[in-house]
C-alpha cells in the first residue's frame, strides 16, 4: 500500500491543495479541481489501496479545509479498507477523526 502525504504548512488554499493532489496522483489537465471531481477521483480513479495523510493541520487549517477533510473521511468509510485517511496536527500528534 502506498502512502501519500499532504503537508498543509505548504498548502495555503484550496487551489494549491487541488494542484498538489493532481500532481501526486498524476491526474493531468482534465481534473476538475472541485469537491465533486475530487470525490470521483478518490472513489474510482486512484490506485487503491492507499493511505492518505494530512499533516500540519492546526485549527485554522482544519476549518479552511473542512470540506476536503470530510470528503476523505466519507471516502474512507465508502471504500471499506481500501483507503486509509489520517490527520496529524501541527505538533505531530495524530488528530482524532475516525468515526468507524
Amino acid at each position: 500500500m502506498g502512502k501519500v502525504e499532504f503537508d498543509f504548512s505548504q498548502i495555503p488554499d484550496l487551489p494549491a491543495f487541488y494542484r498538489d493532489f493532481a500532481d501526486k496522483f498524476a491526474l493531468g489537465d482534465g481534473f476538475g479541481a472541485n469537491l465533486d471531481a475530487l470525490w470521483d477521483v478518490v472513489t474510482g480513479e486512484i490506485g487503491l489501496p492507499v493511505e492518505i495523510e494530512f499533516t500540519n493541520l492546526d485549527n485554522r487549517r482544519k476549518r479552511r479545509f473542512g470540506a476536503i477533510i470530510l470528503l476523505f473521511e466519507e471516502a474512507e468509510e465508502e471504500l471499506e479498507g481500501s483507503l486509509y485517511f489520517n490527520m496529524r496536527e501541527a505538533d505531530g500528534v495524530a488528530a482524532a477523526h475516525h468515526r468507524g
